[in-house]
């Protein structure tokens, strides 16, 4: 078939090369990949405009253009993570937004759950609603938990109740209406009559946005998806206008990063935006995924650490876990309860606020403590030159020797190791230490959280994480990753090629996805399974529209479907997937059913028969309940310990994930050959290290680039990235492996 022309001159078959850029909190990353030979073209790193992080984008594209590594007419795919959405709910730098709830829930935003997350401060602060008092409203309506219509709705009512607030400025407009879940009519009414009404205002539905049960979650969430829609649509519309301008071909759209771990068009990422809550960390855990699995490496613990936070992540048979819900906002980073609940599904990860930027400060008791805030990339840390006079671990990193002033970002950014050791000094006066010790302690401050943070997020999950292989990218994660897998007892390490801006990647191997759930509660003895059975094909048909338009074909397009189970009387579930449990041979269909399952007669019920039918690769089957059962069960004694037995099992919310092909980066393999380290070194330094005894060693000094597969070195070392600093300890030794990524044998396991 003759390819397509744009009108450019090009045709689609030269479109060769896949773009993807994440804005983190201190640096924007870009990879540019060749997606014919599967080859990393160039990366690329800049610092983040605070104020305007897409003006930071479009430079570091510009940059990428001048330097001769992209031509914007082949480009084929471009893909963004943003941490737009986190840091405008965080700076509080929204929409003015409104909300309008039934009557009488006014304040269910203020009273949540009626507890205190911390129980032993009186005076804990809650986080406080986007949508205050006197912006929030009530429709005189009301709908019962079965969908019952008690008092209908009056569209006047409600364009009246609006009124003096769209007056007053407000912007958007959250509905959120008591059993909507259940019965969206009247959240669909007030909508329509929103809109005719005041044209330009944003609208953000519960029943659309998060259809699920809990009121208070699923209000904390469209409040949130309306707060930052208009800030979103803006900045994204912007930016895609921009790289036309800048060249980008058209029918080449700008795909968004999601939380879950898909990619979506444009488009539909502004329709619903709070689902780019955690776009940047998705990307890192699934190119911690990706590399995993190219090192024949299924169980992987990421780390996942930049400028401003650290992120882990487990990795289980080469995907990262989803959870149904993470908190916004944190008044307290470690207290949970201390946010504001999100209901969107999410890469199960935990966030730590130990970055490179993190500043280092003495606590009330004078002790000295780490983070949780950032220098960020404004003035950023005080090697930076830019003003910053607090010391951060960068600094300590810095003066250790851990990092080469002169080649940090590739030599494009000199670091000041004078402005390091006059606020690292500032800091060890007041708590009695030189600047060594100063510099020694905040390293290990900082290793000691993210050790925690992991540990911590593996033992919730019942697992050891010794068992796994640490993975370790980002600006600043290969420097401590050896001393972190040291406090976990991890054994081995892998350091993807071009770790500093990996999750940039990370985009590139996303598959279109969409992710959606509905609430319909009942115990499994007692569920109506023909509604089910709606529900899913409801589910699975505005899944393949959202992924239609986003280019996938609708046969290329795969479902999995899960439901969240609990046992009668507790109150958390835990999610089991139902497509493994659909039984190899179909059931009989009924007389003239085109090709559905026969509903199961009251006998077969009573032998635990009847389930939700569901379509795979071996025909349609019924997921039958005494499976379904079992393999709540399994899931609950390996969560739990032990199951309790003689309960009934409730289920809650049936959930679908769809998802096009994976992601177009095939990276291709390199075949081992001579390879003389020697060649690779670039010199010497002095660097701290604990052990055989604390002191500074005169170290080598290794340009990564040079090292190909089939090298091996052995610590103590050092191996620079334009974009990261690998740090071997004493003993440790490393190999290359085909795909480029460092793989280390720590040197104190046997």
């Amino acid at each position: 078939m003759a390819a397509r022309n744009d009108g450019q001159g090009r045709a689609d078959g030269e479109r060769r090369l896949a773009l993807s850029f994440d804005v983190g909190g201190t640096f924007t990353d870009f990879t540019l990949v060749d997606l014919d030979s599967g080859r990393v073209v160039a990366e690329h790193k800049t610092l983040t405009d605070p104020a305007d992080p897409v003006a930071s984008s479009l430079a570091g594209f510009r940059d990428m253009v001048a330097a001769g590594h992209l031509q914007p007419a082949e480009l084929g795919l471009v893909v963004h993570a943003t941490t737009l959405v986190t840091n405008t709910i965080i700076e509080r730098t929204g929409a003015d937004t409104a909300l309008l709830t039934t009557a009488g829930f006014r304040d269910l935003l203020v009273f949540g759950h009626e507890q205190m997350y911390d129980i032993y401060d009186l005076f804990a602060p809650p986080a406080a609603p986007l949508a205050p008092r006197e912006r929030r409203v009530e429709a005189d309506e009301r709908v019962t938990r079965d969908g019952t219509v008690l008092r209908s709705l009056d569209p006047e009512q409600v364009v009246a109740a609006l009124h003096p607030l769209i007056g007053e400025g407000v912007e958007a407009v959250a509905i959120g209406f008591l059993h909507s879940y259940v019965a969206p009519e009247h959240e669909d009414a007030a909508a329509a009559a929103i809109a005719a009404a005041f044209p330009g205002v944003e609208i953000s539905r519960s029943s659309r946005v998060a259809p699920l049960i809990g009121e208070y979650e699923r209000l904390t969430t469209t409040v949130a998806d309306a707060y930052v829609k208009r800030t979103v649509r803006r900045a994204i519309g912007g930016l895609d206008a921009a790289l036309r301008d800048a060249g980008v071909p058209r029918g080449v759209d700008l795909h968004i990063m999601l939380s879950n771990g898909g990619i979506a068009s444009a488009a539909d990422a502004v329709e619903r935006p709070i689902r780019l809550l955690e776009s940047g960390p998705a990307a890192g855990a699934l190119v911690a995924a990706f590399h995993g699995g190219l090192a024949g490496r299924d169980r992987v613990l990421s780390l996942d650490m930049g400028g401003t936070t650290a992120k882990a992540c487990l990795i289980e048979a080469g995907r990262p876990e989803l959870a149904p819900l993470l908190e916004a906002a944190r008044v307290h980073r470690f207290k949970p309860g201390s946010g504001l609940p999100i209901l969107i599904p999410v890469v199960d990860l935990i966030e730590i606020g130990a970055g490179g930027g993190s500043v280092a400060r003495v606590d009330e008791l004078g002790l000295l403590k780490v983070g949780p805030h950032s220098a960020g990339a404004d003035p950023g840390p005080a090697c930076y030159g830019r003003g910053g006079v607090d010391p951060t671990v960068t600094d300590a990193d810095l003066l250790l020797g851990y990092l080469g002033a002169d080649s940090f970002l590739g030599g494009r950014m000199r670091l000041d190791q004078a402005a390091a050791e006059a606020a690292l000094a500032r800091l060890g006066d007041v708590v009695g230490l030189s600047v060594l010790e100063t510099a020694w302690g905040i390293h290990r401050i900082a290793n000691e959280a993210m050790a925690a943070a992991a540990r911590i997020h593996a033992i919730e999950k019942n697992r050891d994480p010794r068992r796994y292989t640490l993975l370790a990218f980002g600006g600043a994660g290969p420097a401590h990753a050896s001393a972190v897998a040291a406090l976990l007892d991890i054994s081995e390490i892998v350091y993807p090629p071009g770790a500093g801006v990996a999750s940039a990647l990370g985009c590139l191997v996303a598959p279109p996805a969409f992710s959606q759930a509905r609430t319909y509660a009942g115990r499994l003895d007692a569920l109506d399974w023909d509604r089910v059975h709606r529900l899913y094909a409801e589910l699975e048909a505005e899944a393949t529209a959202a992924l239609t338009a986003a280019g996938v074909p609708p046969n290329e397009i795969v479902f999995e479907r899960a439901v969240d189970l609990r046992l009668a009387g507790q109150y958390h579930e835990l999610t089991v997937p139902l497509d493994t449990l659909t039984p190899p041979a179909p059931l009989a269909r009924g007389p003239g059913e085109g090709g559905e399952v026969a509903p199961p007669s009251p006998a077969q019920r009573e032998r635990g028969v009847g389930g939700v039918r569901v379509a795979g690769e071996k025909g349609v089957g019924e997921v039958r309940v005494d499976t379904l059962t079992a393999a709540f069960a399994a899931a609950y004694e390996e969560r739990y310990g032990r199951m309790l037995t003689g309960l009934p099992i409730e289920a809650l919310t049936w959930r679908l994930e769809a998802r096009g092909p994976a992601g177009r980066v095939r990276l291709a393999p390199s075949p081992a050959g001579k390879s003389d380290p020697a060649a690779a070194q670039r010199g010497w330094r002095p660097v701290y290290f604990a052990a055989p005894e604390p002191a500074f060693v005169e170290t080598p000094v290794y340009e990564r680039a040079r090292l190909a597969p089939g090298a091996r070195i052995a610590g103590p070392a050092i191996v620079e990235e334009p974009a990261a600093t690998i740090v071997l300890q004493p003993g440790d030794r490393a190999e290359i492996n085909p795909y480029g990524a460092l793989v280390v044998r720590r040197g104190d396991v046997a």
